[in-house]
């Protein structure tokens, strides 16, 4: 039986361009046809004060509720990149643990049945340190279970974690994403799952999105989806001009998450656009297009 595949969008395009809950939630509905997003943490980063990080939650719901959208999962996006649960301080691991309890709580409030990040980030010194790195791996993955048992709590379904780029990050490779998340899995309160970039194949010997969703599609309810060279990142939109460059296509994907063996998936659109001339006044016109294409694709 066919998976069953839905669009949804990451709400990255909007930060600091369109913060406001009731102009995102207008242009993802109306403008791009989408009905459901993934919530970024830098729109809603908790670290702000309580009684503010409230306000907006009411904003967010009312906004998603008018405009007839489905907050699915919660991420945390460019400016909340860092180490987190891998920072070299014992402090600021445990300030991170209660960032996420309460990013996980407002992201429940909201609807949404996952949260996750990338899984943390070594520095260089701990990197290169092998007792030190598996020291702070093992705490990471303390940390990881002790928020899975908090987001069970909360009524979620699944925790996740992507795949990304060099092994400062972690699970650059697919053996290692699949070790990693053997990992995670012993003794969490709730499933751990993965969310595929299909433009993070970074390692030498790992080049292939394709092969990376054979192999992990049937544990990845979501999959971040971009245009993108060989080799690179690019998180391009899929407009003609950078389909004719890039190497991601709707029927290859489609293809292989049918031989993953995955039963669902949410495809969502992570493109970024640089604040440049080049590209700030096209971010809408290229997520409709985008949309369109896919379209061709998955019919919800």
């Amino acid at each position: 039986m066919p998976a069953k595949l839905k669009l949804g969008m990451n709400l990255g395009f909007a930060i600091n361009k369109y913060v406001e809950p009731e102009i995102w939630a207008r242009l993802v509905s109306e403008g791009m046809g989408v009905r459901n997003v993934q919530l970024v943490a830098d729109l809603l980063n908790v670290f702000l004060p309580d009684d503010y990080v409230q306000e907006q939650i009411e904003r967010i719901n009312a906004s998603t509720q008018r405009y007839n959208l489905n907050v699915t999962s919660t991420f945390t996006s460019a400016f909340t990149r860092v180490n987190h649960f891998m920072h070299p301080d014992v402090g600021a691991r445990k300030i991170w643990l209660n960032w996420f309890k309460k990013f996980a709580k407002a992201s429940a409030a909201l609807g949404a049945k996952s949260t996750g990040s990338h899984f943390g980030i070594l520095t260089f010194a701990d990197y290169d340190n092998k007792d030190r790195r598996d020291f702070i791996i093992n705490d990471a993955l303390k940390l990881w279970k002790e928020l899975s048992w908090y987001c069970r709590d909360l009524g979620m379904e699944y925790v996740m974690f992507e795949p990304m780029s060099i092994p400062r990050e972690m699970a650059n490779t697919v053996a290692d994403t699949k070790e990693l998340l053997e990992r995670l899995n012993d003794g969490a309160g709730l499933p751990f799952k993965i969310c595929l970039d299909v433009g993070h194949a970074p390692h030498p010997d790992d080049r292939d999105p394709y092969r990376w969703v054979r192999e992990l599609g049937a544990v990845s309810p979501i999959i971040h989806i971009q245009q993108t060279e060989l080799n690179h990142s690019r998180h391009w939109p899929f407009t003609d001009e950078y389909n004719e460059l890039g190497i991601i296509h709707g029927d290859k994907l489609l293809e292989a998450i049918e031989q993953s063996g995955a039963e669902e998936a949410e495809l969502v659109f992570e493109l970024s656009h640089r604040e440049a001339w080049s590209t700030e006044f096209r971010i809408i016109q290229d997520h409709r297009d985008s949309v369109e294409y896919w379209r061709r694709f998955v019919k919800e």
